[in-house]
């Protein structure tokens, strides 16, 4: 799949729509006109209209009880604006000196405004990252992706050992208390024990013991441990 640098421009409302779709269908759901009000805090109303609109441009399919999939040209667009957001991450933090807790509202202002070739000068000035501060993908300049395999760390049985691979960056409160307890992509965390009917999950993360609850636990994206 290629990715021209010269592809149609779209508005800052499109691209959040079609990011918001391919970030649902990424994790194996359906995107109703539901889940992407909720994702994207927007009247139901309003999702059906853009969702015609995009469908105009065949940016997207609606099937009826079934979603509004992408179509290759709707992908390749999420693609271009979720390079942009993760390389303005990536460059923040590595460049500017910013904390992984301070780059994601930056990146949603400033994905929009950038040009491909300006995302690409700041990709090269910090060595061509292949992932964001919070451990997602950046797909290439052709629109390459290459999304990790893993589960939850709330999946991960108790015993068993597993690395960090990626976290929810939307949430800065969140993202610092996980910088707290090392609980950062890279990071090797081992299920110490695991309390029944909810209760706390107790780890061992670099070699230091933590109990976190189940509901952080589901936020944080592990690969097994013979992955690596």
């Amino acid at each position: 799949m290629s990715m021209p640098h010269r592809e149609a421009a779209f508005t800052a409302p499109v691209e959040d729509y079609l990011k918001a779709i391919y970030e649902i269908e990424r994790g194996g759901g359906s995107a109703s006109t539901r889940l992407i009000a909720e994702r994207l805090a927007v009247a139901p109303a309003s999702v059906s209209g853009m969702v015609r609109r995009l469908a105009g441009q065949g940016l997207l399919t609606h099937v009826r009880y079934h979603g509004v999939p992408l179509t290759e040209s709707g992908r390749r667009a999420a693609l271009r604006t979720l390079r942009r957001h993760r390389v303005i991450e990536a460059y923040l933090v590595r460049a500017l000196g910013y904390g992984w807790d301070q780059v994601h509202e930056e990146a949603e202002r400033l994905e929009h405004a950038a040009s491909d070739a300006l995302i690409d000068r700041m990709a090269e000035a910090i060595g061509e990252p292949r992932v964001d501060p919070h451990g997602a993908p950046i797909p290439s300049r052709e629109g390459a992706v290459v999304e990790v395999a893993g589960g939850t760390l709330a999946q991960l049985a108790a015993g068993a050992s597993g690395r960090v691979v990626r976290v929810d960056d939307e949430d800065g409160e969140l993202l610092r208390y996980l910088g707290e307890l090392a609980l950062r992509p890279g990071a090797r965390v081992t299920v110490r024990d695991r309390a029944p009917f909810g209760g706390p999950v107790t780890l061992l993360v670099e070699g230091r013991q933590q109990a976190i609850g189940v509901a952080l636990a589901e936020r944080v994206l592990v690969a097994p441990a013979d992955s690596e």
